[in-house]
């Protein structure tokens, strides 16, 4: 076989493939062995070696070191003593030594077979090359042409290899035509048998957060630091930021003179509404922030719970819970607590229910109910099950035997069987029961909150 213009092959591939040498030397070698092996059979020990200064690939056959008679000689397999001594002045009967054979000429058969371990091995070695080199990126922005639909999926070209940005990634309202630009963050790249597979988002709060860090370049200089983010992908957002500089305002900077910083990110999103708010470690003061622009009048927070019960005005309930529920669900999702809206009218009720139910304990007053209501305690069932710890911290209970006296006569009227034990509780609004995925919960609920703030409006 004339191997003279092997070299010039070897480094053309390599340059124009951006494949390392060794790689495709490789190929080679194992293109050389498959014909080989072919001619001296399947059980001949081959090795195949480029050979840097001859541009050739010198092919040597492993033969074991005998004494034996010509009649006898395995010629593939075996080696008389005396021609190894020749070859190795050093070697023995039993030894395996290399001889140096002929490279076999590649008919129409081999040339295919070799062509292909080639291209296999060429292919394999691409595939690492764009894994090794897309790994590094994800969680970072990528961009591409949209080339085709697949499934409801659109498939990416990113000029070295294609992305998929799947049917629930792409914002709600979106169309792409082969030819468009398209922008997204990439989440994942995963081996697959058909090679490195990329997965791009354009939903992913994290996408986001990424397009401010663009944008912003106190966030890129780590001035500014993004806290949390939640998204309702083309609908509304709200974004959490603190700065690290007394002298830097973080939602300032966010937004940019005259709203341009956000804007550039607004248009990139189709128009996606972006609350950016104060973060803060206080749960309270960050939930104020995080309901904004409703204005808040009073929180009381069960730690334990991670629950928020929060009151506003009748005229800002509409506000706070948002259009469908949004405001507040996007809240209990930044801040990560459980918020309970609920207006003052209600409240007020709910502890009137709540006062005229506990006051038919013997015993327990109209301030002491009040004090109850106050930390969430509404009705008689509820005192009977509430733990003395707690209730030490209810003034008028401070007194250990009051509690327990007062504990146990709920408890009694609850064993009775008394008709009034549980009482009346106002509806309220918990924000994770209006995650998008719980449809019955949700819209009942949505039903109640629009009807209350529409009532409360009037």
């Amino acid at each position: 076989m004339n191997l003279t213009e092997l070299s010039r092959v070897i480094e053309s591939v390599g340059r124009d493939r951006g494949i390392k040498r060794e790689i495709i030397v490789s190929a080679i070698e194992q293109a050389i062995l498959a014909a080989a092996q072919k001619k001296y059979g399947p059980h001949a020990i081959l090795e195949a070696h480029y050979n840097d200064e001859s541009g050739d690939v010198d092919l040597y056959l492993f033969k074991k070191v005998v004494e034996s008679d010509d009649d006898m000689l395995e010629e593939s397999e075996e080696i008389k003593v005396e021609d190894a001594l020749e070859l190795d002045p050093q070697a023995q009967v039993g030894d395996e030594l290399g001889v140096k054979v002929e490279t076999p000429s590649f008919g129409r058969i081999d040339a295919q077979t070799a062509k292909q371990i080639i291209f296999q091995k060429v292919r394999d070695a691409e595939r690492d090359i764009i894994f090794n080199e897309y790994l590094p990126l994800k969680g970072e922005i990528v961009s591409g042409i949209a080339r085709r639909m697949e499934r409801g999926n659109l498939v990416i070209d990113l000029g070295k290899t294609d992305a998929l940005l799947p049917k629930n990634e792409i914002i709600p309202g979106e169309s792409y035509k082969p030819g468009d630009r398209v922008q997204a963050m990439l989440v994942d790249v995963v081996t697959t048998t058909k090679g490195p597979a990329l997965y791009i988002s354009r939903t992913n709060p994290k996408y986001l957060m990424k397009l401010f860090e663009q944008e912003v370049p106190e966030i890129r200089d780590g001035i500014i630091e993004i806290k949390q983010c939640a998204r309702e992908p083309g609908s509304r957002a709200k974004m959490a930021v603190i700065s690290k500089d007394r002298d830097i305002d973080p939602v300032g900077a966010c937004v940019g003179m005259k709203g341009t910083r956000v804007q550039q990110v607004i248009q990139e999103l189709k128009g996606e509404k972006i609350d950016i708010i104060p973060w803060s470690d206080n749960p309270m003061i960050f939930a104020r922030s995080a309901l904004s622009p409703a204005e808040i009048s009073s929180i009381r927070i069960d730690e334990r719970a991670k629950t928020m019960e929060i009151m506003v005005e009748d005229t800002q309930l509409s506000l706070a819970i948002g259009k469908r529920g949004q405001n507040v669900r996007l809240a209990a999702n930044i801040t990560g607590w459980k918020l309970d809206i609920i207006s003052k009218t209600k409240l007020q009720k709910r502890v009137q229910d709540a006062i005229a139910n506990l006051v038919n304990i013997e015993g327990l007053n109209e301030t002491l109910a009040r004090g109850l209501a106050q930390v969430g305690v509404l009705n008689i069932k509820q005192l009977s099950e509430t733990s003395l710890e707690f209730l030490a911290k209810v003034p008028g209970f401070e007194e250990k035997e009051t509690a327990e006296r007062l504990k146990a006569k709920a408890q009694a009227l609850v064993d009775e069987g008394a008709p009034f034990v549980l009482g009346v509780q106002a509806a309220s609004i918990s924000a994770p029961e209006l995650a998008p995925d719980s449809k019955s919960a949700t819209d009942q609920k949505i039903k109640e909150l629009i009807q209350q703030s529409e009532g409360a409006n009037e």
